[in-house]
């Protein structure tokens, strides 16, 4: 959906390719899809946020304005994710929202310990996971002032 991996508002990561379809419907439909760039793994998403692998001409100064994070993935999970972005002062004050489908404690409580922005239940069907998806990139991309 996105035409350069420079200016990138959202990156998905989102391992279930009918979930991440989803996602970037309800986000088009909003008019706030068109800057997004969708990763299937964990590891992915490293490469993609510190420049590293296929992603070496990237810069970690080109910063998304929001990730989009799944917890449960192959590779490299989302809480792993979530460690490295926090551990670096670079990437340190980026949004991170966890969508999943667990809502156990556990994942929540060490998600947050882990310096999360926020964490979703992914919403069973398709029109409250749309809505869910809309107000959160219309928060996030919108209304959320961040640092540059």
């Amino acid at each position: 959906m996105n035409s350069s991996i420079h200016d990138v508002d959202i990156l998905l990561v989102e391992d279930n390719p009918d979930d991440a379809t989803l996602v970037m419907r309800a986000l088009k439909k909003c008019n706030l899809g068109n800057n997004l760039i969708h990763l299937s793994d964990g590891e992915q998403a490293l490469n993609f946020i510190f420049g590293k692998g296929p992603f070496s001409d990237r810069k970690v100064e080109d910063k998304p304005k929001v990730i989009l994070l799944d917890l449960k993935m192959p590779k490299v999970d989302g809480l792993q994710v979530l460690k490295a972005i926090r551990e670096d002062e670079r990437t340190r004050a980026i949004p991170v929202v966890i969508m999943t489908s667990s809502g156990e404690e556990k994942d929540i409580v060490a998600t947050y310990a882990s310096g999360v922005n926020a964490y979703v239940v992914k919403p069973v069907g398709f029109d409250n996971f749309s809505k869910a998806v809309a107000e959160l990139g219309m928060f996030w991309l919108l209304v959320n002032q961040s640092p540059k």
